[in-house]
């Protein structure tokens, strides 16, 4: 094996990301007996880091005290952020990404002592209360009156939030080519007519495939893509204009309103993450 050649003027040195991936094993729910109620890790992320597909015994609640991440099941993957995080019931296979400088957090809960919030996927609102909560169980050591007093307040704010941060990737080969250039690049501005007439069929049969699959039509899909996209730039302090052109917007104004429309919050609170 010989050494990379050295960079020249012709050939400038460039960085290649470094990305830990972490491959972790499955398990189906209740495989592995927990000797506890809630039990909560936390990790700040030094590299760009993706999960390998996996699944574990516990039902687990995921979320970041700062910056964005990703999570996927199936076709759909969920970003979740110091507000909206995503409870995921044993068993159920996902994978995950989260960029450098992430603070990760995660807890697990015994699915004998804590049935799961529902049956499948689904966002959490962060509260600071919830936030306070999940934080004294990972302090300092409680007594065990303490401890059940305080797993037991967890249990009963955890619930469902319909403010979910979602995007369904439709698996149709026709939308393979629309999926690839907004996931690549979300300034991307083909418009649904040009889609149409580029892959040769009607701008119906785009958006009847694309509302079968992800249940949006074509500008609602884009936005909510773009919407993803965004997050991860405003948790990593760029200006709202920057972000605005980032992910194809005219003004910052124009992407406000259609990031308010899809996230329910204003782009400025995703930028101080």
């Amino acid at each position: 094996m010989t050494d990379p050649a050295p960079p020249t003027r012709d050939r400038p040195s460039r960085r290649i990301p470094v990305v830990d991936r972490r491959r972790l094993p499955t398990y189906e729910a209740g495989a592995v007996e927990t000797p506890f109620v809630i039990l909560g890790r936390y990790e700040t992320l030094i590299s760009d880091t993706s999960w390998e597909q996996h699944s574990h015994p516990t039902h687990e609640l995921l979320w970041n005290e700062k910056g964005s991440s990703t999570a996927t099941v199936g076709a759909r993957t969920w970003t979740i952020t110091p507000f909206i995080g995503l409870w995921i019931p044993a068993g159920v296979r996902h994978g995950g990404w989260a960029p450098a400088g992430t603070w990760h957090r995660a807890a697990q809960f015994n699915i004998g002592s804590v049935p799961s919030i529902s049956a499948g996927p689904v966002a959490v609102e962060v509260t600071q209360l919830l936030r306070l909560l999940l934080d004294r169980l990972t302090g300092a050591p409680l007594s065990d009156t303490s401890r059940a007093m305080t797993e037991a307040m967890v249990i009963d704010v955890l619930t469902p939030t319909p403010r979910e941060l979602l995007l369904h990737l439709p698996k149709a080969p026709l939308l393979a080519p629309i999926v690839e250039a907004v996931r690549s690049d979300p300034a991307d501005g083909t418009t649904l007519n040009q889609w149409a007439a580029r892959l040769q069929v009607s701008t119906r049969t785009i958006t009847r495939l694309l509302r079968a699959e992800t249940g949006l039509g074509f500008s609602q899909w884009v936005a909510t893509a773009r919407a993803q996209h965004a997050i991860v730039m405003l948790s990593h302090g760029e200006e709202i204009d920057d972000v605005a052109v980032g992910v194809g917007y005219g003004s910052a104004s124009a992407f406000s309103t259609s990031f308010r429309r899809v996230t329910g919050m204003s782009p400025g609170r995703f930028r101080t993450c």
